[in-house]
């Protein structure tokens, strides 16, 4: 039976956890995935924040699992996080990213989330997971340079070299092939992911290659001529609506991976007593309050002081941000939405000679990502430390 005052800080840890949760509705994957649409003049910043709040929730539930379960049990070895530990991780990262929230600073939130569970895991005497950490840094590391190339490579080959009639209806058609192989939990079997791709060679008894080809091939095409027709009859509406949507599936996506930092650290509390679908949901209600309260300022932030991006820009931008984060979904890593759609800002602004980017903007955001990794970990590992030697452990 569990004491009065583990119900009490069992219950802090679940406010803890609603708390990161809106810090990262409101600063990360709130304000980043519709930012260069907003840039773009192809939607309002209210609405963008409320949009993105609703897919953001979707994204969660439908494909928030591995991340979460990532975060939750493997940065750490040898020890299970109690649920102080949790409290202090969650409160010392949830503090960070609200002040880069107020500030006006996109924190990376995958960092100070690592940073604050592995301070506190370690705090506790548990070991290093350093395959994992590998994993972790080497995708941080990777994404600022193949986010920000491929948005450079894009937005030049829409500014200079093809017919926008015939590049943007391609681009959606690998958008489309993407999509086709994105897992979802709904078409799995219980708790199991599976791609559309998969599902269809499942259920008709074709061969995973065969299935895979046809799936892919037929929503490129797909999505290739719904876009070539619509560019056809209006190529600025056209272009809007593409960008439209590739702010939802960034939105969609970041919510499938932000809510594990949130919901993660408190699923080794719940064990099997609650399904990780209903943990998901919570965490997902969580971004969607903070997309809708706290997300403006920083998709205005991300809009205006990074980079002055036209709807080509903003396109080249997303395309590789929606890449980036599936498979960092689909590994299981945490990884920051703020990174991955300021560098590709960055790089989709450079393809016109800077295009108004602020490089004192870019170091004092780099400086921001990196002392929030370093302070979450000294923050979390001393506090909990502290804690420690007063017996509250």
């Amino acid at each position: 039976m569990v004491s009065l005052g583990g119900l009490a800080v069992l219950v802090v840890a679940a406010v803890a956890s609603l708390f990161m949760a809106w810090a990262i509705g409101a600063g990360s994957s709130g304000s980043t995935p519709f930012a260069p649409a907003v840039g773009a003049n192809a939607i309002s910043v209210m609405r963008a924040g409320f949009i993105v709040g609703v897919l953001g929730l979707a994204g969660a539930v439908l494909q928030g699992a591995n991340v979460s379960e990532a975060v939750g049990t493997e940065l750490i070895y040898g020890v299970t996080l109690t649920p102080l530990a949790v409290v202090v991780a969650l409160i010392t990262a949830a503090g960070l990213v609200a002040i880069g929230v107020f500030a006006g600073y996109p924190i990376a939130t995958a960092f100070t989330v690592t940073g604050a569970v592995v301070g506190t895991g370690l705090a506790m005497g548990g070991g290093p997971a350093w395959a994992k950490y590998q994993q972790i840094v080497s995708l941080w590391i990777a994404v600022p340079f193949v986010g920000g190339a491929i948005a450079y490579a894009t937005a030049r080959l829409l500014r200079e070299v093809v017919d926008e009639a015939v590049a943007i209806p391609f681009l959606a058609g690998l958008v489309g092939a993407l999509i086709a192989n994105v897992e979802f939990v709904l078409l799995g079997p219980s708790d199991v992911s599976e791609s559309l791709s998969t599902w269809v060679g499942v259920n008709t008894g074709l061969s995973p290659t065969v299935a895979t080809a046809a799936v892919t091939a037929a929503a490129f095409l797909a999505a290739a001529g719904a876009v070539r027709w619509d560019v056809t009859r209006d190529e600025a509406a056209g272009q809007r609506h593409f960008l439209l949507v590739l702010g939802g599936l960034v939105a969609f996506s970041a919510g499938g991976s932000q809510v594990g930092l949130a919901v993660g650290p408190v699923l080794p509390l719940v064990g099997d007593s609650i399904p990780i679908t209903y943990v998901l949901l919570g965490g997902g209600i969580g971004l969607l309050v903070g997309s809708w309260t706290g997300a403006p300022r920083m998709i205005k932030a991300l809009a205006q002081d990074y980079s002055s991006l036209g709807p080509r820009r903003s396109i080249a931008a997303l395309i590789p941000s929606f890449a980036i984060a599936q498979a960092a979904v689909f590994l299981g890593v945490p990884v920051s939405f703020n990174e991955i759609i300021v560098s590709a800002i960055i790089g989709s602004g450079y393809a016109a000679g800077g295009g108004g980017v602020s490089r004192e903007k870019m170091v004092k955001t780099v400086a921001a990502w990196v002392g929030s990794l370093a302070l979450a970990f000294g923050v979390s590992y001393g506090a909990f430390s502290a804690l420690e030697l007063l017996g509250l452990s």
